[in-house]
């Protein structure tokens, strides 16, 4: 912990806590930058843009893909934009580049600086529900704290899923070096369109984590789950190199999955942590899909702190 008298400093999209500063966009309602002093634990992008590879961007009204970009609710079927093209889904969901709206400006009070945004899906053919969105940042002395929540303001059931999409940084060298821990113990394997296969136990795959160890040249592009909470009640997915480490924790019980991404063949730095709701393709699946009945709502929170 820093002194609790240490300077706090709020200006229009920028948050200041002690030594972390933190810049939120309303362009996806997103985390845009996020420091520790001098070092970034985020990938960051310039302020008119573009996002690169959805960095720090909401995943609303569900995370990760819908595989070709058609699904089934309540005996409907449904058609969204194909919006990953290469491989024919709609992916990370309506709202990471869509205009948010700033509903508290950035503030300070008992130790902490914060900003809240809103946004509201309105219906369209493939998603025709109402969702009201609302996002606050929370910055103290010790890392920054997300709140999306999440409410049905139409007059029908809908099917809802969220997430972020930070993309850790622990250094300037490569990922290869970076020590992850990761304490889940099922991974979802996927064929060659990233498509939901098969649910495995880790144990003898390149994809367990569970006691930290360097990442080297394996490339994951998973989602994990059955994730193993602390005595606080929080899963913890944490980074480390040689500039320090970064950690991004969570309820298990509000969102009981991860997407994780070394990004490999991408060119682009950094580990993507997602904590999500639900799998990948959940929409069609049924797995874990949250169904927010009108006026009824959701709130997930994650928080991400360097060590």
């Amino acid at each position: 912990m820093r002194p609790a008298d240490e300077r706090i400093l709020v200006s229009s999209g920028s948050l200041r806590c002690g030594d972390l500063h933190a810049e939120i966009s309303t362009r996806g309602g997103a985390l845009r930058v996020l420091r520790a002093g001098e070092r970034d634990l985020v990938v960051s992008w310039p302020e008119d843009g573009p996002i690169p590879f959805y960095s720090g961007t909401l995943l609303a009204p569900w995370p990760n893909r819908v595989a070709d970009a058609v699904y089934t609710f309540a005996g409907e079927r449904f058609e969204l934009p194909v919006t990953e093209p290469e491989r024919g889904h709609a992916l990370h969901g309506l709202v990471a580049e869509a205009p948010w709206e700033i509903a508290e400006p950035p503030a300070e009070g008992d130790g902490q600086a914060s900003v809240r945004l809103t946004h509201t899906i309105e219906p369209t053919p493939g998603y025709p529900f109402r969702l009201a969105l609302a996002v606050l940042y929370t910055l103290t002395p010790d890392g920054l704290t997300t709140t999306l929540t999440a409410q049905n303001v139409g007059d029908r059931p809908a099917p809802y899923g969220c997430g972020p999409h930070p993309w850790l940084l622990a250094g300037d060298g490569p990922l290869t070096g970076w020590e992850l821990e990761l304490p889940a113990d099922r991974v979802l394997l996927v064929d060659e369109r990233l498509v939901p296969r098969e649910l495995t136990d880790v144990t003898g795959t390149p994809y367990d984590f569970r006691r930290a160890h360097a990442i080297g040249d394996t490339a994951i592009d998973h989602a994990f789950t059955g994730l193993a909470a602390d005595a606080e009640g929080l899963a913890r997915v944490r980074l480390r190199g040689p500039a320090g480490g970064v950690e991004i924790n969570w309820d298990p019980r509000v969102l009981p999955w991860v997407q994780v991404c070394t990004g490999t063949g991408l060119g682009h730095r950094g580990l993507a942590v997602e904590p999500m709701t639900c799998p990948p393709d959940a929409f069609n699946s049924g797995t874990d899909v949250i169904v927010l009945q009108p006026g009824e709502k959701h709130e997930a929170s994650w928080t991400i702190v360097p060590f």
